[in-house]
């Protein structure tokens, strides 16, 4: 008889802890599927849209051809150095430019290691976003260029 109670008391908890077991893992597959959800929508917001291209591409087009060419986007560049130059010092450091310019980006962008980006400096790193984000190499990138990863850098250092 005892060891028919302690079957049944210890069949009872299995149960329960197999319930218990089974809606811990529901808890997380749902976790999980709102994680992989998450994901999913940043990684379509940095691949960029056909909107913001269009957009950046509205604005920094001086010639309305429906391209941007590197001395369009110079010109824009120049144009946000000064207005990032806070202290008119004629150089950016990191919390100047604000997020625009990767560390990775910063380190190429910075070769003499002094801190700060000269707008030589500047428009180096700018030019070279050109190139990356000119995929076809035409020298023009149009919105779906400007829309892509690489376009979306370049905009940043632009805008």
């Amino acid at each position: 008889m005892a060891k028919s109670v302690r079957r049944d008391i210890l069949s009872e908890n299995v149960s329960q802890n197999g319930s218990q077991l089974e809606e811990r893992a529901a808890g997380w597959r749902q976790t999980m599927k709102i994680r992989s959800i998450a994901a999913a929508a940043l990684l379509l917001a940095l691949a960029g849209s056909p909107a913001i291209g269009a957009s950046a591409l509205k604005a920094l087009d001086s010639d309305n051809d429906g391209t941007l060419d590197l001395a369009e986007i110079k010109v824009a560049a120049n144009k946000v150095f000064d207005r990032l130059d806070r202290d008119k010092d004629g150089t950016l450091d990191r919390k100047e430019l604000q997020g625009r310019i990767s560390k990775k980006d910063w380190s190429a962008a910075d070769p003499d290691n002094d801190g700060t980006l000269t707008n030589d400096e500047y428009l180096a790193a700018v030019e070279a976003a050109f190139k990356h984000a000119d995929h076809d190499g035409d020298g023009t990138l149009d919105s779906k260029e400007l829309a892509t990863r690489d376009g979306q850098a370049l905009i940043r250092l632009a805008r």
